[in-house]
């Protein structure tokens, strides 16, 4: 099975094509799509597997590390789940037609605000195949066309994806050209991509600060950002140690090579000497490198413990750069700072953060009340760990990124963030004086 890419502007006119048609189809057939690609993921399960696997073994080979090798992999579990992510999406209620707002105006003109869809979206990902069905299931569900440009890593399982959903969106009645690809080749097609503004509504990139950087210095198509996350989890004084310690853990280890994954942790100093030699400790057996400021690093030779004879456990713990506190890892290491206050954690958050997930673990309403209104970010967790992060866990079915800007969406990009929306005047021969 091969899918044929085409040059960009050729898919771009083909989506555009699309998406006029896409505005106007109901609800059922949307589902219906949908469902269908749902369908084939599952019965075609083997043919993907097959062409990750070729992914994977390029991937090996280039050595581009386990944190990406795990974003690339797909199995039978991930694939069922990707499935049932896009049923969920058939579950959510369709945004195109809701009526925002609405009132009548003294002179008798009825005005509705009312939600319709961008149009065409283009999405740059990289190495993370699932983005392909839950982006495309997403902008079709709101009524977009998409143009897809994912990573060269994941070539031949990004194809087998697009034309398993092409097949089963052409079944249902779907438009020719909802769902386009492109290659994951050369800063010259990403630029093509990027100034493609009589076609292309919007570019949603999921990716590092090297795509951000690459994308703003050629866009001339509107960008909303789904970069990087270098998310913080704050201790306070009066943290509950138990919560904290499966907080941080959960965060950071849970699934490293994400976005929504803790990279800085900050501890209180009066909790820190009881703390910070737990959770290194902690850390240390879930495979975790700790990089430490000076009080961290004294705190924990002063708390360590006789290591085990089989070496698990042992704290692996080295001095913290400057260069650490911004880096977001994606990887078994996290940084670790001892503050003096809530104050010092917000002003840290605030100078290194990138405005994707922060947490306070605490139990006094006041630090929480101060922590939720002063730090700036799209998610903002009292007691809970920043890998809730997600369109799937927020209940939106899905998303295609989590954005750290403030227009027009921020957080989870899902159904809602994917629309635009025009006012509607009705009125009877009315004409202004």
């Amino acid at each position: 099975m091969a899918t044929v890419i085409s040059p960009v502007a050729d898919v771009c006119r083909s989506a555009k094509h699309a998406a006029r048609e896409l505005a106007r189809c109901d609800t059922a057939v949307k589902d219906a799509a949908l469902e269908a690609i749902a369908t084939a993921l599952q019965t075609r399960t083997d043919e993907i597997l097959e062409a990750n696997e070729r992914d994977m073994q390029a991937g090996r080979e280039a050595d581009i590390g386990a944190a990406l090798l795990d974003r690339l992999r797909l199995d039978e579990a991930r694939i069922a789940a990707i499935a049932q992510a896009v049923l969920k999406i058939v579950a959510l209620a369709d945004p195109v037609g809701e009526v925002i707002d609405g009132h009548r105006l003294p002179n008798g003109l009825d005005v509705r605000k009312v939600r319709v869809p961008l149009g065409v979206v283009a999405v740059i990902y990289e190495a993370r195949p699932n983005v392909t069905i839950d982006a495309a299931a997403l902008c079709l569900k709101s009524g977009n066309a998409i143009v897809l440009r994912g990573s060269s890593s994941a070539a031949h399982s990004n194809a087998a994806l697009v034309q398993i959903a092409r097949e089963a969106i052409a079944s249902a009645g779907l438009p020719d050209g909802c769902v386009g690809l492109v290659s994951g080749g050369g800063r010259e097609e990403l630029a093509v991509l990027a100034t493609e503004t009589d076609t292309v509504d919007l570019i949603i990139p999921r990716g590092g600060e090297g795509l951000k950087a690459a994308l703003s210095e050629v866009a001339t198509v509107p960008v909303i950002y789904a970069a990087s996350g270098n998310c913080h989890v704050y201790v306070d004084s009066s943290a509950d140690v138990d919560d904290a310690e499966a907080i941080v853990l959960n965060a950071k280890t849970q699934r490293p090579g994400v976005c929504n994954a803790a990279e800085t942790l900050l501890i209180h100093r009066d909790i820190a000497p009881a703390f910070v030699p737990r959770i290194v400790r902690s850390l240390g057996e879930a495979g975790v490198l700790v990089r430490g400021d000076e009080r961290t690093l004294a705190l924990t030779a002063a708390g360590a413990q006789a290591p085990r004879a089989d070496g698990a456990g042992a704290p692996g713990v080295e001095a913290a750069g400057e260069e650490d506190w911004a880096r977001e890892y994606l990887d078994l290491v996290l940084a670790v700072r001892v503050v003096d206050s809530v104050g010092e954690a917000i002003e840290h958050i605030g100078r290194y953060g990138s405005g994707h997930s922060e947490a306070i673990v605490t139990r006094d309403t006041g630090a929480a009340r101060r922590f939720s209104l002063a730090v700036d970010a799209a998610c903002v967790y009292v007691n809970a760990s920043t890998r809730f992060t997600d369109g799937g866990e927020f209940g939106m079915g899905a998303e295609i990124g989590n954005s750290t800007q403030k227009l027009h969406a921020r957080g989870p990009i899902g159904l809602r963030e994917l629309c635009t929306f025009k006012y509607l005047v009705e009125g009877d021969g009315h004409v202004r004086a």
